[in-house]
C-alpha cells in the first residue's frame, strides 16, 4: 500500500500514534518524537537516536517535518527581537520574542495578512492572504523557543502577531493544543493570551473552550461610530455585542478580560473616551491596556503627548480600573503593536476583507 507523506508539524499527540500505529509502529513512539519536536527543537530525524535506524528511515521515508525558515533576525537596542519567517510555499510572516516582561514572551501570528483593516495598524494594510496551519503556529513557537534558548524555561505566548485569531478559528486552538501537550512544550493556558477585535461568533466559541487562553478585546473605541471608523468588523460586530459576550464570559478566580486601547492623537484620546470607557466595561472584570499608538508611514494617525496619554490613564485609574500604560518594544525594528508587515501581501477591497470576515 502507498501511503502519502503526512507533515509530522501538522499532527498532535492522538493523531500521531495513529499514523504511526497505521504503519506498524509502536503507539508510544510517537510521544518520543513529539519530545524531540517540540521539548528539544529538533528538526533533523537522523539526530532522533533513541528511535531505531529502521524507525527514522521510515520516517524520513512517509513523513516530512516542516518547520518554518528564519530569514530574518533584528534586534532591538531594547533587547526585542523581530523574526522574518518563510513557511514552506514561500509566504512569510512575523514573530516576535519580548524579553523582561517580566516574563519572556513570544508573539505569533496566526494568518498571513489580516482581514480586520484596522487603521491604525500595518498588517491591515496587507489584506488577507491565507491563513495559517495549526503547525505553522506552533512552528513560531518551536523555532522561536529554539533560538532565544527558552526550550526548557517557561515564557508567555501573545497571539498578537499577523492576523486575527478567531478568524482562523479552528486551527488556532487545535495549535495552543499541540503546545499544551505535556509530552512538548507543555505551555499552560494561563500562559497565553488570546487578542481579538471581537469577532462574536468566535468568543462565544472560546468560551466553551476546555483549554481556555486569557482573552484581551481590541477595543480602541467609545462609541460605533468611532469604532467602525477604526476597527471596520465593527459594522457586523458592534460594541453592545462584544461586551454583552464578555459579560458573560467564564473567568476563573481572580482573572480579568484585557481591554485594548491604542490612543491617537485627537481621534480617542479624550477625556469624554475615557470617561465613556469607564461607563462601558461596568460589570465587566476588566482591566485596561493603554497603548499609546506606534506611528509607522502610512498610518494615517499620530501618537498623542505624554500629557495626554497620562491623563487618559488617570481618569481610568481614578475611578477604580486597573489600568495600565504599555511601553512600547522594538519601535527601531518595527516589531512594535500594528507594526508587523511583509512584503507579498495582496491588498483587497474593503467589501472583499467584510466577505472574508462573514464567511
Amino acid at each position: 500500500m502507498t501511503w502519502s507523506r503526512i507533515d509530522l508539524a501538522e499532527l498532535d499527540v492522538a493523531e500521531l500514534e495513529a499514523a504511526l500505529e497505521a504503519r506498524g509502529v509502536e503507539r508510544f513512539r510517537a510521544r518520543q518524537l513529539y519530545r524531540w519536536i517540540y521539548k528539544r527543537g529538533v528538526t533533523d530525524i537522523d539526530r532522533m537516536t533513541d528511535l531505531s535506524r529502521t524507525l527514522r528511515e521510515t520516517l524520513k521515508t512517509e513523513f516530512v517535518l516542516s518547520t518554518p525558515r528564519t530569514v530574518g533576525d533584528e534586534r532591538s537596542t531594547d533587547g526585542t527581537r523581530k523574526f522574518v519567517l518563510e513557511l514552506a510555499d514561500g509566504r512569510r510572516i512575523e514573530a516576535v520574542f519580548i524579553p523582561d516582561t517580566p516574563s519572556m514572551t513570544l508573539c505569533i501570528s496566526t494568518q498571513v495578512g489580516c482581514a480586520m483593516s484596522c487603521g491604525f495598524c500595518l498588517t491591515g494594510k496587507m489584506g488577507l492572504v491565507r491563513n495559517l496551519t495549526a503547525g505553522e503556529i506552533a512552528g513560531q513557537v518551536r523555532v522561536l523557543a529554539a533560538a532565544t534558548g527558552l526550550l526548557d524555561h517557561p515564557f508567555n505566548i501573545v497571539l498578537m502577531g499577523m492576523g486575527e485569531p478567531l478568524h482562523n478559528y479552528d486551527t488556532t486552538m487545535k495549535a495552543l493544543r499541540m503546545l499544551h501537550s505535556a509530552h512538548g512544550l507543555a505551555v499552560s493556558p494561563r500562559r497565553v493570551t488570546l487578542s481579538t477585535v471581537g469577532i462574536v461568533p468566535g468568543l462565544e466559541r472560546l468560551a466553551r473552550e476546555p483549554l481556555m487562553p486569557n482573552l484581551a478585546i481590541s477595543l480602541h473605541a467609545t462609541t460605533d461610530e468611532q469604532r467602525t471608523m477604526l476597527v471596520p468588523p465593527n459594522r457586523k460586530y458592534p460594541l453592545a455585542q462584544i461586551l454583552d459576550v464578555c459579560r458573560r464570559f467564564p473567568l476563573k478566580k481572580r482573572s480579568r478580560i484585557t481591554f485594548e486601547y491604542v490612543l491617537l492623537d485627537g481621534v480617542n484620546d479624550t477625556p469624554e473616551d475615557a470617561r465613556r470607557l469607564v461607563k462601558l466595561l461596568a460589570g465587566i472584570k476588566a482591566k485596561v491596556n493603554v497603548i499609546p499608538l506606534n506611528p509607522a508611514p502610512g498610518i494615517p494617525y499620530d501618537r498623542p503627548s505624554d500629557e495626554r496619554v497620562d491623563r487618559f490613564a488617570q481618569i481610568l485609574a481614578d475611578r477604580h480600573l486597573t489600568v495600565s500604560v504599555r511601553k512600547s518594544r522594538g519601535r527601531d525594528i518595527r516589531a512594535a503593536c500594528g507594526q508587523l508587515i511583509v512584503e507579498g501581501g495582496t491588498k483587497k477591497s474593503a467589501a472583499q476583507q467584510m466577505a472574508l470576515l462573514m464567511r
